[in-house]
């Protein structure tokens, strides 16, 4: 397996859910983690529950959505980890959906611009560096929304396609330079954002900490191993009642 230890990551969505604990994982393997996000009181808690002793976790408040948001996570990184980044884990997204003919544009916008033009601004800030370090790794946290069509997904299941598609393109253009690209799509997870749904049976769905575990194997495998077009991670038992 691969080291992790001293190596250079950027986490979006950092502060809660799935991103908090691909942050923790990483900073556990010795990872230097920035994280980003809207909402800097959840970054500032991720920071300071990562273990000192292994990888530090840097907080920065930024919309991955906009250019200037990813420009000042870019920014932030190179200065403070001397001008280089190893990972990237496009995690940030939101919920958003319903049928087609009854979609509300602005919803429709705001959905597109965080699940599919954050991870595109990202790749594109972050891709001219690994291409001349001639390494580096991307994950793209995407859904089984993304491989799957279900009625009223909406903005959130055509975003989560387009981010599958995404990472295929990315990896298709870059692995002659020893670049790494997958798309992990989890089936029903349990965060803040999911927890609400009164069917949802908690202890038969999955945890952010499996969704962290995959993503540190995915990092850690042999060099040589390419893993499929996607990851569909799910449970063996229905979560829903």
């Amino acid at each position: 397996m691969e080291t992790l230890n001293s190596k250079i990551a950027i986490v979006t969505g950092g502060g809660t859910g799935i991103g908090k604990s691909i942050a923790l994982a990483l900073a556990h393997q010795g990872v230097n983690v920035v994280i980003c996000g809207r909402r800097l009181e959840a970054l500032m808690q991720t920071a300071e529950e990562a273990d000192k002793s292994n990888g530090r976790i840097i907080p920065v408040q930024a919309d991955s959505a906009s250019e200037e948001g990813v420009n000042r996570v870019i920014k932030t990184t190179l200065e403070t980890f001397n001008s280089r980044i190893d990972v990237l884990v496009n995690n940030a997204g939101i919920t958003g959906g319903t049928y087609i003919h009854k979609h509300d544009v602005e919803d429709w916008d705001r959905v597109m611009a965080i699940n599919l033009r954050g991870p595109f601004l990202m790749a594109r800030a972050v891709l001219p560096l690994m291409r001349s370090q001639f390494a580096g790794h991307i994950i793209n946290i995407s859904s089984e929304s993304g491989l799957e069509y279900y009625e009223g997904d909406g903005a959130y299941g055509v975003a989560k396609h387009g981010l599958v598609a995404l990472g295929e393109l990315i990896q298709r253009e870059n692995q002659a330079f020893g670049i790494q690209v997958n798309t992990v799509c989890p089936g029903m997870v349990v965060t803040e954002m999911t927890s609400y749904h009164k069917n949802l049976i908690h202890e038969k769905s999955l945890f952010p900490e499996d969704i962290a575990d995959l993503v540190i194997w995915l990092l850690t495998r042999r060099a040589n191993i390419k893993i499929g077009r996607t990851v569909l991670i799910q449970t063996m038992e229905n979560p829903w009642m």
